[in-house]
């Protein structure tokens, strides 16, 4: 496995981008996904105290009365279109959060099924990747 020592403190060029001729999840890689999944997750956290506001404003609304039936409806509504997003960007934030622990554990992009590499371009387009993209398939079609 790779050593992810110094991944979270290294320095790297401002356009980077992982290449194939690199060892594999390399620190200048891990400290790529890093950084990548680290802003993820700060926007998800964002995004979930956003809606908390939210729904916390439109309960005050409501509660105080304004607004007739109908608008009373559209809180409801907006409510429970806030509390998916929220459930949505909650398990979204689960899944950076094991990715992040993975990279901790000197185990991320390595399939959690097989222990193979995923592959740099894989990780490249999905950084939460966990599987190839053929055991992906092969999950797929089996729970499909």
């Amino acid at each position: 496995m790779a050593n992810t020592e110094d991944y979270k403190t290294l320095e790297l060029p401002a356009n980077y981008k992982p290449k194939k001729s690199e060892p594999y999840m390399c620190p200048d890689q891990l400290a790529y996904f890093y950084r990548i999944l680290n802003a993820q997750r700060e926007e998800l956290q964002s995004n979930s105290d956003s809606v908390l506001n939210a729904i916390r404003l439109a309960d005050k609304t409501e509660a105080v009365g304004v607004g007739d039936e109908s608008d009373n409806a559209t809180y409801n509504q907006d409510i429970t279109m806030d509390l998916r997003m929220s459930d949505r960007n909650n398990k979204l934030l689960q899944k950076v959060n094991a990715a992040l622990e993975r990279i901790e554990n000197g185990t991320y992009g390595f399939s959690v099924v097989s222990g193979e590499e995923i592959g740099i371009g894989r990780m490249m387009a999905r950084p939460l990747a966990t599987m190839t993209v053929e055991e992906q398939e092969e999950y797929e079609a089996r729970k499909g």
